[in-house]
């Protein structure tokens, strides 16, 4: 049976903190660094018996030391044509996948699962309640077989969409063209096109700028009549049938939940989903009706706000405070706003959800090349790099894995994509600079906020001494502390709760593993031990750092929090 043993004294903590803020002020002038900030160089581990020379943990977290660099990438196997990463090398930042008609099979969805998909995303928007049963029985299914492996499900509501009518065939639309748009059914001419939305007519004015397809066709408004509004082609190209349209600068007046909505709501329910994803969220009221409604039906499902309309930024504090997430929709987002404002916003949005502790996506055309061609473009790439250096807990495939192409019927290219994404955040990840801010004294020193400060030191101990985390958790509550401070290694969340480790999934450098608890303490550490061990995920003679704190103690009285370093032995 494997064992573990202590290497360092257990740091006891109870309400007054006297001890802990002595080895705080300890471990800071030791360190000799300015007090806005607290960053930790990482050390080797001096093994016993090697006359005192540094040697790297065998659970040492991924580093651009550890990793082969660009150019070895390039002139090796390691390319994004054929990308081989080492077993140990863990990415943290997760991988949103969107089944669709390329990936609805049992073979592609185990396949997404083992090439890195975190979360599975069903679009309301397409499909119907039997394709998507399907896909949510495979992810179960797949879930049902492993400990240490999981793919949460995120159902994406549709939303209050404006969309043009269906087109016999596509119309051509030419620069200075005159066309128009009618509130009357079943229109489609030349000239004219339906929308599906009746007050489409008061929601724009003279001088409005019209986008289909997100910004791939506009049009400027002329005027209007009870009925028709007449429009200019600014920016020609091909009209198909049901296009979205949005007016730039302006949200359409319909409701972030519509009826459709409420029915996928309860099909969510129903199935007993992990996260949804509302569309167009224009303030924090929406969020609140959709947690009563879920309160009411005792289910525990975690909300994520979809960021992508003019009227949500105004609101952006109480939005992101009554949800429990966020996803960076920036498709519509830049149709409702200055296409140069996204960059901006998407940076302002996870620093938010961060300061919160809120997981943060960040959604569209990441890969959108990849739909059609087996490698993604140089501006993707750094796309997907700039979100992980942000700080993004997730980033997110659309169109690229629900019905991307494929060369042969062995070579998919969503896939490919998957894989692309993984090796890019992996890499990036392994550039980025480890230091973290400490808690202010206003928050961490009372009592409620203990768990901050041990999230805070865990993770500068687990940063200098380079081991992974281990942690313990009922609700997940430390493990989101611990995620929010982003150690450098991976953090191994044991939980007896399904639905727990599923939310776990989305968090940044955060692995749940579900594993029932036993009343000996020892005992349980012991099988968390044996478990990771039996899957390579630590090796002997390494070392790990354990956490016990959070918001329900398991072993430990309410007053007290530890930590411990501990040598893995087999």
């Amino acid at each position: 049976m494997a064992t573990i043993s202590t290497m360092c004294s257990r740091m006891s903590s109870s309400r007054n903190m006297s001890d802990f803020s002595a080895f705080d002020s300890k471990l800071r002038r030791s360190c000799s660094l300015p007090r806005q900030s607290f960053a930790v160089r990482l050390i080797k581990i001096a093994q016993e018996n090697h006359h005192h020379k540094l040697s790297a943990s065998p659970n040492a977290p991924l580093t651009s030391e550890n990793l082969k660099s660009p150019s070895e990438l390039l002139n090796s196997e390691h390319t994004l044509e054929g990308v081989i990463v080492s077993p140990n090398a863990r990415r943290k930042t997760k991988i949103v996948c969107t089944i669709g008609p390329s990936t609805s099979s049992r073979e592609m969805i185990w396949k997404l699962a083992e090439d890195g998909m975190n979360v599975a995303r069903l679009n309301m928007s397409h499909g119907d309640h039997a394709s998507h049963q399907k896909t949510i029985d495979l992810v179960k299914e797949y879930n049902s077989q492993f400990e240490e492996k999981v793919v949460a499900i995120m159902l994406d509501t549709k939303g209050p969409e404006v969309r043009s009518g269906d087109v016999p065939q596509p119309i051509m639309l030419k620069e200075g063209q005159e066309f128009n748009f009618t509130i009357k059914r079943g229109v489609s001419t030349e000239d004219t096109v339906s929308v599906n939305y009746d007050d489409f007519i008061n929601d724009v004015e003279a001088g409005d700028i019209l986008l289909v397809d997100g910004g791939m066709m506009s049009l400027a408004v002329k005027s209007k009549t009870h009925d028709l509004v007449k429009c200019v082609v600014v920016d020609g190209g091909e009209l198909k049938s049901r296009r979205h349209l949005n007016v730039r600068g302006k949200s359409a007046t319909l409701p972030s939940i519509t009826d459709k909505d409420w029915e996928d709501i309860k099909f969510g329910v129903d199935n007993q989903v992990d996260f949804y994803a509302v569309s167009f969220v224009k303030d924090a009221k929406v969020v609140h009706e959709l947690k009563d409604y879920l309160k009411s039906c005792n289910a525990d499902i975690h909300v994520i706000v979809k960021i992508e309309s003019a009227d949500s930024i105004p609101n952006l504090h109480s939005i992101l405070s009554a949800s429990d997430g966020a996803m960076v929709a920036r498709g519509d987002l830049g149709a409702e706003l200055p296409i140069e404002d996204v960059p901006l916003l998407q940076e302002d949005i996870i620093r938010r959800c961060r300061s919160m502790q809120k997981p943060v996506i960040v959604a569209t055309n990441m890969l959108e090349s990849m739909i059609n061609h087996p490698t993604p473009t140089r501006a993707e790439v750094s796309d997907i790099a700039i979100a992980v250096r942000e700080g993004a807990d997730a980033v997110m495939l659309s169109g690229e894995t629900a019905h991307g192409k494929y060369f042969r019927r062995d070579y998919w290219y969503p896939l490919k994509a998957v894989k692309v994404m993984h090796t890019v955040a992996l890499r990036t990840e392994s550039s980025l600079p480890v230091s973290i801010s400490p808690p202010t004294q206003s928050t961490a020193y009372k009592s409620h906020h203990m768990g901050i400060m041990f999230a805070f030191h865990a993770t500068t101990m687990a940063n200098t001494l380079s081991t992974p985390i281990i942690v313990f958790t009922r609700t997940g509550s430390m493990a989101i502390l611990l995620s929010h401070y982003r150690p450098s290694s991976t953090i191994f969340a044991f939980t007896n709760e399904e639905r727990i480790k599923q939310r776990l999934v989305l968090y940044q450098g955060v692995m749940p593993i579900h594993m029932q608890f036993s009343d000996d303490v020892e005992e349980t550490f012991s099988r968390a031990i044996k478990l990771l061990m039996g899957k390579n995920l630590v090796r002997e003679g390494g070392h790990v750092t354990l956490v016990q704190s959070g918001a329900q103690p398991i072993w430990r009285r309410e007053s007290t929090h530890h930590i411990q370093v501990r040598k893995v032995q087999g």
